[in-house]
């Protein structure tokens, strides 16, 4: 999805997209599924489980590590 530029992606599909990460690869990397990775990248009012949250954001950390929770999810 990299590839093109689709308006409805998330802030977290978005940094996925600057960072050239497929959601497949962050799928594997951060131990969530597919479809949780979809829902995380297209879906703006997703809120994930603290559980996914604690996965996807210790992956993020190893990419850039001044992200937080903040800046993807109005939690």
């Amino acid at each position: 999805m990299s590839w093109w530029k689709n308006p409805k992606r998330t802030k977290f599909g978005k940094f996925l997209d600057k960072e050239g990460i497929t959601q497949m690869d962050f799928a594997d990397r951060s131990g969530v599924s597919r479809n949780t990775v979809w829902r995380l990248c297209n879906v703006k009012g997703y809120i994930p489980t603290p559980v996914v949250l604690r996965k996807v954001m210790r992956a993020v950390i190893k990419i850039d590590h001044r992200k937080d929770f903040h800046d993807f999810f109005d939690i």
